[in-house]
């Protein structure tokens, strides 16, 4: 049967579109923002940290964020009870 590969992304803020083209080898790439100067790369999960620790050292890569997506519980439903979210007067 088909088996689905754990995949995570990588946000990565370049100064040059030409890192682009390098960052194919390294996973699949999502979007790249023009304006804003940044890619979303996914990969898999087994290869992250390798990956990260590469793609960080690329010539025109600014800095290498994590996803947070893995790490949200995904169950959530009132950001007021956990406390991320105070509501104020004006939210009424």
């Amino acid at each position: 049967m088909f088996n689905l590969t754990k995949r995570r992304a990588i946000i990565v803020y370049y100064n040059g579109r030409r890192v682009l083209r390098s960052l194919h080898h390294y996973g699949q790439l999502r979007y790249a923002s023009k304006h804003f100067h940044y890619a979303i790369l996914y990969v898999n999960q087994d290869r992250y940290d390798e990956i990260k620790e590469r793609v960080q050292h690329l010539r025109a890569v600014k800095r290498v964020i994590n996803s947070a997506r893995p790490d949200l519980d995904p169950t959530l439903t009132d950001l007021e009870q956990t406390g991320l979210y105070k509501q104020q007067d004006e939210d009424d």
